[in-house]
């Protein structure tokens, strides 16, 4: 960063950059291998080809398409490297005029000439959140009347131009002091004072609850695109064999299949005549935390049950999952009456059921997983098996007697919540399938349910709710706050929509949508599935549920403008996440 003059405010590309050079030297220690072959042949990770390397802080010309430019516009963009691309194959080029970050891989670098010629903006870096009156002037960065010393990178909000020209992740809001005078810089808006980022509350005081809860909502954009980037995506096995190859789903396998038998689930058998077995098969997961750092690989044995036939296999399947609206009404109270939040996790819960003896189901065996089977066996199963149709409703059925036999009562408005009165005190528990929470002001009870529970079941304990079904759960002395940041970043990444251009509504203005006939019509179940995400992320973004409310009205016939509205919503929760 010294030799190419470029701003402190980069550090988080150049040691982005360093790690991405670093991972791909090989090393004396690993016997002259790279880093990053070593991880490969332990973890699953995404094949990403080794871009040449180039100079940080040089002169790149990022190459315009012909059908974004005039005849008279010029044909490249002068902009300086900063890395190599994240999410998708390229080169990471930034152009101070636009304060526009391009990946792409169609650019031709001056590696002998750096952007900078002089230094630039070594000093402090400021992030507020003051708003400008006015759009800072488009003097080129590198137009050599301009001090560049005097460049300073603020975290602050884009005008409603700056949103339009551009069109990729990262926005720099850039002023820019020149020497001579021939400039003026807008001066700041004195409407109002703007909040500060921390609040001075917590200076000095003990608060009851974690800091990180405080803190973890207030980084800057800035802060939060470096963490996010410390963590490398890994895909997830799709299949049997491609779990084999990686010695962590192979010990993830591995304990599962002792906790199947260590529980008793099936036993050998000989298939009895008529009867059809159902088949079986892996399922891979990572389970993340908040910040979407990974928490532990998880492996499922399930059964497929779509085989199972209905009256022969199994009767009735219904099963209640937590209502958000009850989720939400129930922090509310803790919150307001200031109760503690503790989260729970039982392992393996289905497989605590017991299967009903008149509804015998037989289960085929994994080649390669249940060695000490003869020909011609299979297991039948004893308890309920995730894949099984009736296993939600037995699991929860004997979760159920669990918790009347320590005298909770189910709630009339939503049977997944628990209640128990202790004279003036209330003890309190909501569960969706296997997680659940509890809150209360007595202690003593809370305590002795943990201890209950365990007994009966086998527990995991969370400690302090932090995140329940994909909500970030942050609490401090002003609330409780939820968001969901990871499923945003899912969301997009799944879309490709990382690197699209934020909008700062979520509908166009005076646009109503219609059904137009004779219109072409867009793929009907990614419209379903991308609508139906939307409606779940709705409960913690209030700003986006009228333009979700739109777009879902046309589920059974959706056309290309309507996915366009649907996109833009995504578009707009790129810019406000």
């Amino acid at each position: 960063m010294i030799e190419s003059k470029i701003s402190k405010s980069f550090w988080p590309e150049a040691i982005a950059t360093a790690v991405y050079l670093l991972n791909r030297l090989p090393t004396r220690i690993l016997n002259f291998k790279t880093p990053l072959d070593i991880f490969s042949e332990q973890n699953t990770i995404p094949s990403s080809l080794n871009l040449e390397p180039r100079v940080f802080g040089c002169t790149v010309f990022v190459h315009v398409p012909k059908h974004e430019r005039s005849k008279f516009s010029p044909c490249a963009i002068k902009c300086v490297f900063l890395g190599y691309g994240r999410n998708q194959k390229g080169y990471r080029c930034y152009d101070p005029t636009t304060r526009t970050m391009h990946t792409t891989m169609n650019c031709d670098f001056v590696e002998g000439e750096f952007f900078y010629s002089q230094p630039s903006g070594q000093g402090e870096i400021k992030l507020q959140d003051e708003e400008l009156s006015n759009t800072p002037p488009s003097t080129s960065v590198g137009d050599p009347e301009v001090n560049s010393s005097d460049l300073r990178f603020l975290d602050s909000p884009s005008t409603n131009n700056d949103r339009e020209n551009a069109d990729e992740v990262e926005q720099y809001d850039v002023r820019v002091d020149v020497d001579n005078g021939q400039y003026e810089l807008p001066k700041r808006s004195t409407r109002g004072v703007p909040p500060r980022r921390y609040s001075p509350d917590w200076k000095g005081s003990k608060s009851r609850y974690s800091m990180t809860n405080l803190a973890q909502g207030q980084l800057t954009e800035m802060a939060q695109a470096f963490q996010a980037a410390l963590y490398e995506e890994e895909e997830i096995p799709q299949s049997f064999e491609e779990a084999m190859k990686h010695k962590h789903w192979r010990e993830t396998m591995k304990k599962e299949i002792d906790a199947l038998i260590k529980n008793g689930t099936w036993e050998k058998c000989t298939l009895p005549k008529g009867k059809k077995p159902v088949g079986c098969r892996w399922v891979f997961t990572i389970k993340r935390r908040a910040d979407g750092s990974i928490e532990r690989y998880k492996a499922r044995l399930v059964a497929k049950g779509y085989t199972q036939v209905y009256g022969v296999d199994y009767s009735e399947t219904f099963s209640p999952v937590a209502k958000l609206s009850t989720v939400r009404a129930l922090l509310s109270v803790a919150a307001c009456k200031e109760w503690p939040l503790h989260q729970l996790d039982v392992t393996n819960a289905f497989l605590h059921g017991e299967l009903e003896k008149d509804k015998e189901v037989y289960m085929e065996v994994l080649p390669r997983c249940l060695e000490d089977f003869g020909e011609g066996q299979v297991c039948r199963l004893k308890k309920t098996l995730y894949g099984l149709k009736q296993s939600p409703r037995i699991w929860f059925g004997r979760f159920c007697q669990a918790m009347a036999k320590h005298g909770y009562k189910q709630n009339h408005s939503d049977h997944t919540l628990f209640i128990k009165k202790n004279d003036d005190k209330v003890t309190c528990l909501i569960i969706y399938v296997d997680d659940m929470i509890i809150t209360g002001d007595d202690k003593e009870e809370i305590k002795n349910l943990k201890e209950n529970l365990s007994k009966e079941f086998e527990m995991k304990d969370l400690g302090v709710l932090k995140y329940f079904l994909g909500i970030e759960v942050l609490r401090s002395e002003q609330g409780i706050f939820l968001r969901q940041r990871t499923y945003v970043l899912d969301l997009l990444a799944e879309t490709d929509l990382l690197e699209c251009k934020p909008f700062d509504i979520p509908m166009v203005p005076n646009h109503r949508l219609k059904i137009d006939e004779g219109a072409k019509l867009a793929d009907r179940e990614k419209y379903q599935r991308l609508v139906g995400k939307l409606i779940y992320l709705s409960h913690t973004r209030p700003d986006i549920t009228y333009a979700v409310g739109v777009v879902s009205q046309f589920m059974h016939k959706p056309q290309e403008d309507h996915m366009e509205a649907a996109m833009r919503i995504l578009q707009y929760l790129k810019g406000t996440t």
